[in-house]
């Protein structure tokens, strides 16, 4: 799935919360993806803005085209595992759960059907089993287009909600 999805789907669910704790989980949402790839993306942006790249014929690079530690970020931060022993680890720092942690996890769930295993698909065991799930590219058609669709919808409900208790 695209990061800005999931960074929405992560923050829908504290939606009409406080603004931080929106944020807050927006953010989670979209660390697995940013921590594995800023370096690459970034290098991207950069070639879009001189023009090198049109992004209306853009493909997802090849799996084995990545920078290894690209992979090796990426298998840490699309583990259940993982995002359980940190989920854990910050509850007990703080003596209480960061809820807004759930949209790393939520990240992770959405990401198993929505990568194929030509695409990164996603190490969710990882490090106990290199199982994947060989599931439908998120930018694929009409994927892509319900997946927006349904954040709209979701979104428009969310604002409804909140506009309504808020009189």
């Amino acid at each position: 799935m695209d990061v800005f999805s999931h960074g929405l789907y992560g923050g829908a669910g504290f939606y009409g919360n406080s603004k931080k704790s929106f944020w807050k989980a927006f953010a989670f949402g979209v660390a697995p993806d940013v921590l594995a790839f800023f370096l690459p993306f970034t290098i991207l942006l950069v070639q879009f803005g001189l023009g090198k790249i049109d992004f209306t014929v853009f493909e997802p690079p090849v799996r084995d085209t990545s920078p290894s530690y690209v992979h090796t970020l990426y298998n840490f931060t699309h583990s259940i595992f993982i995002f359980a022993a940190a989920f854990i680890v910050v509850w007990f720092i703080r003596k209480k759960p960061m809820l807004e942690m759930l949209a790393w996890g939520l990240h992770i769930l959405l990401d198993i059907p929505t990568h194929n295993n030509t695409f990164f698909p996603t190490p969710f065991l990882f490090p106990f089993s290199s199982y994947t799930f060989d599931g439908v590219l998120w930018a694929s058609q009409p994927f892509f287009t319900i997946n927006w669709i349904v954040l709209i919808l979701l979104y428009s409900y969310l604002i409804h909600r909140y506009r309504s208790k808020k009189r």
